[in-house]
């Protein structure tokens, strides 16, 4: 009779809202220990099972769920690993682990961002520095609030093999938070990167008072970018139209727990973007990644009217009245082919 297989141990590193989130889907499925940096929240989620910083006193985290701010402790018993730290912070995490975590781990990013000068997707930034390790990323519309609260929701494991992301899909399932697959793993990430962008789009048009049909019109053209530039680097046409794409965007655009759309409202209110980002406790990825974006549409002389706009706004010097005003003197064309807004 064959021996029983041992439940795998999945390590979360980094102790945000969605970190922290998934780390307790995990630890309701099996052993599972989230590796924060500051000891109060250790405490908080050992002791109290809360995050209170991120998640407030309501949350309640599965009492199985374990934290420590020991990185060997946690990088050692590791047999999958989950990112939850920022793309600035990605890089550093990783080097963190290339001495300590065994062979072939596989490592799965949380995170909707680029990282800044290499201009690399995470699971670049992985394969470069964890050569050998499967890397993928867990993406799609999931306000860490709503699903720590209970709220059905869904997300998509995009990892290279497909047998591997049916086995880790089971890890971030529960009957509320539904975890579909694929191998598209550049397209997830495009998709995730993008959709931040655009949410600054539409939460300075939310500061503007832009109708309901205008937020449409943004929205859909921005799908229309998104699996434009997608499809140049790699991507899948379907899955700008699935959970990581379209499903993300609606929610980062629409939600005020929106960390990108509030991003764009605070600059439509005046606010300089040093300010906004400063009185955050939270990364939003947007930011960072509109000057990327732009870098890869001029390498891939690829027209994004949209992120143009906001790349104008963030990093430029524009107003928001420019960015609206520049979207509408473009010249609409063919709704599909056409390279304009």
């Amino acid at each position: 009779m064959a021996p029983a297989q041992r439940e795998p141990k999945v390590v979360v590193l980094g102790g945000g809202s969605w970190g922290t989130t998934v780390a307790s889907i995990c630890a309701r499925r099996g052993p599972t220990l989230q590796w924060v940096r500051s000891q109060e929240t250790a405490d908080d989620i050992n002791n109290h099972h809360r995050n209170t910083k991120y998640l407030g006193n309501e949350v309640e985290l599965a009492d199985t769920l374990k934290a420590t701010t020991d990185f060997v402790e946690a990088a050692e018993c590791a047999d999958v690993i989950v990112m939850g730290v920022p793309s600035h912070g990605f890089r550093g995490v990783l080097t963190e682990l290339a001495s300590t975590l065994r062979p072939w781990v596989p490592v799965v990013s949380l995170v909707k961002g680029l990282e800044q000068g290499t201009n690399y997707r995470m699971s670049q930034v992985v394969d470069e520095v964890l050569p050998g390790h499967p890397a993928g990323i867990l993406a799609g519309p999931n306000i860490a609030r709503e699903v720590a609260e209970g709220y059905a929701a869904a997300a998509v494991l995009a990892m290279p093999d497909q047998h591997l992301a049916a086995n880790l899909a089971n890890l971030f399932r529960t009957k509320r938070f539904r975890t579909y697959t694929t191998d598209d793993v550049v397209g997830v990430e495009m998709a995730g990167a993008l959709k931040n962008v655009y949410a600054i789009a539409v939460g300075m048009g939310y500061s503007l008072g832009i109708g309901e049909n205008t937020r449409a019109m943004v929205m859909a053209r921005a799908v229309r970018e998104m699996s434009k530039m997608g499809e140049a680097l790699g991507g899948h046409r379907d899955t700008f139209a699935g959970l990581a794409g379209m499903g993300d965007l609606i929610v980062t655009c629409t939600s005020q727990r929106s960390r990108n759309r509030h991003v764009g409202e605070q600059l439509g209110a005046g606010k300089p973007i040093d300010e906004i980002i400063s009185s955050m406790n939270q990364v939003a990825e947007g930011v960072k990644a509109s000057s990327v974006i732009m870098s890869f549409a001029e390498e891939l002389g690829i027209s994004m009217p949209i992120a143009r706009e906001v790349d104008g706004v963030v990093n430029h010097g524009s107003t928001v009245e420019d960015a609206y005003h520049g979207l509408m003197v473009e010249k609409p064309g063919h709704e599909v082919f056409g390279s304009g807004f």
